[in-house]
């Protein structure tokens, strides 16, 4: 059995789950709702205030699904309790970022301003020009937005310009030397 499947998983308070008969689980809390759709892969049942997740088959692949779903289901909990954020970091001469409107505007060295609509549920703040944070209640949609705004101009690792996570450490590459 997984190790991380077979614990139980705790609903904190104000949270209210809905299993559908679809083997959707919809969590709703204060932060907003947030979906899993299982696909009857596994099985959750709500007992005693807590929630199980168990799987159909002793089968390679209902094992992996197992875990998995269960951390989906925790991320889920988390996110409309205390949501998820990621602070990213401009680093460059002239590099900055702006909101116009509901469009991340980033002018990283490129002859036309880079333009980023997020996707719904994802909020976007810019409280300095070299500085964009993230936030939202669906983990993989708040990561997954921050990992296109990267790929937008990763660092480089000659002058460290470029896009990055906050605290993230870029590996620097010694330049050419100089001609004797």
């Amino acid at each position: 059995m997984s190790r991380i499947g077979k614990v139980p998983i705790a609903i904190p308070r104000g949270v209210e789950v809905t299993i559908d008969a679809g083997a959707d689980v919809r969590v709703r809390g204060p932060k907003g709702e947030n979906t899993i759709s299982t696909r009857g892969q596994v099985t959750v049942r709500k007992e005693d205030g807590r929630l199980r997740v168990s799987r159909r088959s002793d089968q390679a692949r209902d094992k992996a699904l197992h875990g998995l779903y269960h951390r989906l289901i925790t991320n889920a909990l988390t996110g409309v309790t205390a949501g998820y954020r990621r602070e990213l970091q401009i680093m460059g001469v002239g590099y900055k970022a702006e909101m116009q409107g509901q469009e991340l505007v980033l002018s990283v060295g490129r002859s036309h301003p880079e333009r980023f609509r997020p996707p719904d549920g994802v909020k976007i703040e810019v409280p300095e020009p070299t500085r964009v944070v993230l936030t939202g209640v669906d983990k993989g949609s708040v990561h997954q937005c921050a990992a296109q705004i990267r790929a937008i101009c990763p660092p480089e690792p000659y002058k460290g310009k470029g896009i990055r996570h906050l605290n993230e450490s870029v590996r620097r590459k010694v330049g050419k030397t100089g001609v004797k």
